[in-house]
């Protein structure tokens, strides 16, 4: 069934075309014809050589629209700073007793903060929490005394994002149930970051291929061109 409604879907995309970037949204949509609801994904393949520690691509930003997902916040933090983080929402806050729940196989929440002083105990689990993206990284705002705004910000749907070793940033950008305007501004809003964030020693075309995709949907290229034009 999976098969057919994927062959059904592709036939709606022209796997030769660029597409602009409102054409790629409406499609997208069209194209998640799964029962669930569907994330959205972009990758963009960057004009970068990543083994450089000089073109290194990432950031954190607030998307418009959030990522239309409950996210889970955890935060290790003790005394005032554990209360502020639990007025902000966050879902669990501790230290010691934190570190031991992960260290048993607990690892239900997207996003995890730090202050400052807690990272000796943090790095008890790195090696659990950096292979799954979850590290807290005063690089994007995830180290910080100011645990509630860092709360509130992860809670609205803040999207960190890097470029792997192959030179592409890949992110979740929101679901299906978003409709095509909002998940096109926050593309709009994540491609806005990265274009900011091109490394000045980056010779040549910066945004390489685009291209965006639903959970069980074909992927769909967009036009780097136009796509730069809109955010420029």
């Amino acid at each position: 069934m999976a098969d057919k409604r994927f062959k059904a879907a592709s036939k709606k995309v022209d796997s030769t075309k660029k597409y602009t970037v409102e054409e790629a949204f409406k499609i997208v949509v069209e194209t998640a014809t799964a029962k669930f609801d569907e994330s959205v994904d972009v990758a963009l393949r960057l004009g970068i050589d990543p083994k450089q520690s000089d073109q290194q691509v990432r950031g954190a930003i607030a998307l418009p629209h959030g990522l239309g997902k409950n996210v889970k916040v955890v935060v290790f933090a003790k005394g005032p700073k554990e209360a502020e983080a639990k007025a902000a929402g966050a879902d669990f806050v501790g230290a010691d007793d934190l570190v031991a729940k992960i260290q048993g196989g607990w690892l239900d929440f997207d996003k995890c903060i730090a202050t400052p002083d807690m990272m000796a105990t943090v790095s008890k689990v790195a090696k659990i929490l950096g292979p799954r993206g979850l590290m807290p990284n005063p690089k994007v705002g995830t180290v910080t005394m100011n645990v509630g705004d860092a709360v509130t910000a992860e809670k609205k749907g803040k999207l960190d994002f890097r470029v792997d070793k192959a030179g592409i940033v890949h992110a979740g950008i929101g679901k299906k149930s978003m409709g095509d305007t909002k998940l096109r501004e926050n593309f709009l809003t994540l491609l806005g970051a990265i274009v900011k964030a091109k490394p000045s020693s980056s010779k040549g075309i910066y945004l390489r291929t685009i291209s965006v995709a639903s959970t069980m949907g074909p992927g769909i290229k967009m036009d780097p061109n136009q796509a730069a034009g809109v955010v420029s």
